[in-house]
């Protein structure tokens, strides 16, 4: 028994090396070290084997680590058809070029939102967006979306969670949330980054699910409140065209 709590503890640690990278390109042992809280000698074994099964790649002549090429290979067996951030990337590129600003895809996780694609802006001030971002679900135009067209279920377990915020700010979200519902759509300004702005639609599946948010931001200027009812229209569209596109 106690062999196999060693070797799913050694599991979870190597796990969480890996999860170092998600927001750096490259790490040295001592960096590794720092961030999972383990001794170097630990991380030094385990990445030793995450080397070796290829998930990992020393650089040449330093003491720096990236991810290997099987990370790639796993990640390509994602890339099916019924993957949405494959299926409906050609449609984000064509909403890009259309408006002219980042266009991005969203999925809630538990008690955040994920953003599985995104589509940058080729004008020179854009708002740029990090694929695999963790983003708090109680902020934010896509937030409002994942949970106004939620079931009924989903948002009445968010509300109550401890997690979810309390104050003025809980209850000028939840009046918000009535707002989208009706409007098919919803807008945020500076509310969780200071000069962005952003616009999101639900992505509904052909047979009803809420599948993700489709979300356009931009810097504030430029996005205003204004343009943003007038991009609604066209962003509601779209994402009625690529929800037909998934079962």
């Amino acid at each position: 028994m106690e062999d196999n709590k060693l070797t799913v503890r050694a599991v979870e640690r190597a796990v969480d090396i890996l999860l170092c990278f998600t927001d750096a390109s490259d790490l040295s042992l001592t960096e590794i070290s720092s961030k999972v809280g383990l001794h170097k000698s630990t991380v030094h074994r385990l990445i030793a084997s995450l080397e070796g099964k290829g998930f990992l790649v020393r650089h040449a002549g330093t003491d720096k680590y990236r991810l290997g090429l099987r990370i790639w290979e796993l990640a390509a067996g994602m890339a099916q058809t019924d993957d949405p951030a494959v299926l409906l990337l050609p449609e984000m590129e064509r909403l890009r070029d259309l408006l002219g600003e980042t266009v991005s895809l969203y999925v809630r996780d538990g008690f955040e939102r994920v953003r599985i694609q995104a589509v940058q802006s080729n004008q020179a001030i854009r708002r740029v967006a990090q694929v695999g971002a963790r983003l708090p679900l109680y902020v934010g135009a896509s937030s409002k979306i994942l949970v106004a067209f939620a079931d009924r279920e989903t948002r009445n377990e968010l509300k109550q969670s401890r997690d979810w915020p309390n104050g003025p700010e809980r209850e000028r979200f939840l009046e918000q949330i009535l707002e989208v519902q009706q409007l098919g759509y919803a807008t945020s300004v500076e509310e969780r980054e200071e000069g962005a702005a952003a616009i999101a639609a639900p992505i509904f599946s052909r047979s009803h699910k809420l599948v993700a948010a489709l979300a356009v931001s931009g810097p504030a200027n430029r996005l205003t409140m204004e343009q943003m009812k007038q991009d609604a229209p066209i962003i509601v569209e779209a994402a009625n065209r690529m929800g037909k596109m998934i079962k």
